[in-house]
Parts: structure tokens; C-alpha cells; sequence
């Protein structure tokens, strides 16, 4: 089967004071985004769709649910590593203003912040479980770039949870055969994306 994971579109900044989770929605770049990513892959045929608990991911989800006429499942398992956290800044905006708060985070902040092998255990187990009841088909999932991140690693073999960044709106795609074998397609797919860029 094909796997295709998603990450969220921009979501909005959010910093909430009573501790409550951030859960932001997405921003207008975020809802384009969307829209692009769903006339993107109008053409190919998708069998499910599943997304992240999530706001920013269920709402990115949702014009690609309406292209296809399909029901957008949620998966828990697929959320990302600090979804109760309390505030939401998108790292492009986190970069541009404080670097160094970035570069912490970056460079092993992140890592600390959560039990990241236990996040990657989870994530891992979801999807399989995905793959399990769906095999022979094409399954698009909505989630997080930690997700994205913990899945690729696992499919490379590689140590380091969180190698690299996926974009906003992204395609990651992956093959997963009954045998066994898991192998990377494609990373980080943005060419719905140029026309927003311009």
C-alpha cells in the first residue's frame, strides 16, 4: 500500500495564559494552503483519509475530504508530541524572531520537552496499524512534522528522531509492503506551493 503523510497547513500563533492547550486553527496562508494541497492530489485516487485529532491538521484535511468524498477518520495515535502545550508559534516565525530560541529548540529542545522515543513508539504503532487495515490501497494521513519525522527515521533506520523540516502542507510518500518492508518515495512534495511563493 501507499502511504501518504501530511503535514498540517500555517496554523495560527496562539499563547494562552491559563495553561489550557493552544490547539490553533489554521490562518488564512494555512486555509490556501489547504486548497492547493487538495487541488494538488485531486487527480490521484485516495482510498482513506485519516488526520490528526488536532485542529490544524482536521481542518487541513478538510477540502481534501470534500474533493474525494471521504470521511475523515481520526487517529490519536498520529498527534503531535506536546499536544496539551499551551502555546503554538510556528518555527518560521519562532526563527525570525528569536534565533536563538529557534536554535535551542532545534538543536536538542525539542528532545527535551517530551519523551521523544515514547512519542516515536506511538507514532510508529499508529501508523503500522494504519497500514494493517488497509493493505492494497492509498492512504493520505493529515499529522504533524514530528510524526513525519519519527515515521521517516523508522522507514531510514536512522537514530535521530527529528532529521529534518517538513513544510506545511508537505507530502511525505511511502510504499509499505504485506511482507514487511517499509521504503521512503518522496520527502517533503511542496510543488503546490510554487503559486503561493510568488
Amino acid at each position: 500500500m501507499e502511504l501518504l503523510l501530511i503535514r498540517h497547513g500555517l496554523p495560527l500563533r496562539i499563547e494562552r495564559d491559563d495553561g489550557a492547550p493552544a490547539d490553533p486553527s489554521l490562518s488564512a496562508v494555512g486555509r490556501r494552503q489547504a486548497q492547493r494541497l487538495s487541488e494538488w492530489l485531486e487527480a490521484e485516487a485516495i482510498d482513506r483519509l485519516y488526520a490528526s485529532p488536532l485542529r490544524r491538521a482536521y481542518e487541513t484535511a478538510g477540502p481534501l475530504a470534500k474533493a474525494k468524498s471521504l470521511e475523515i477518520k481520526v487517529e490519536p495515535g498520529v498527534v503531535e508530541f506536546d499536544p496539551n502545550a499551551a502555546s503554538y508559534i510556528p518555527m518560521e516565525e519562532l526563527k525570525a524572531t528569536n534565533y536563538e530560541a529557534w536554535r535551542e529548540l532545534m538543536q536538542g529542545g525539542l528532545l527535551a520537552r517530551a519523551d521523544i522515543q515514547q512519542f516515536r513508539r506511538e507514532a510508529v504503532q499508529a501508523l503500522e496499524g494504519i497500514i494493517a487495515t488497509n493493505s492494497g490501497r492509498r492512504v493520505a494521513v493529515v499529522c504533524h512534522g514530528g510524526v513525519i519525522n519519527v515515521w521517516a527515521a523508522h522507514v531510514l533506520g536512522l537514530d535521530n528522531p527529528l532529521f529534518f523540516e517538513p513544510t506545511y502542507t508537505s507530502v511525505n510518500r511511502f510504499m509499505a509492503a504485506g511482507s514487511g518492508e517499509r521504503s521512503v518515495v518522496s520527502l517533503n512534495e511542496t510543488a503546490h506551493l510554487r503559486q503561493e511563493d510568488a
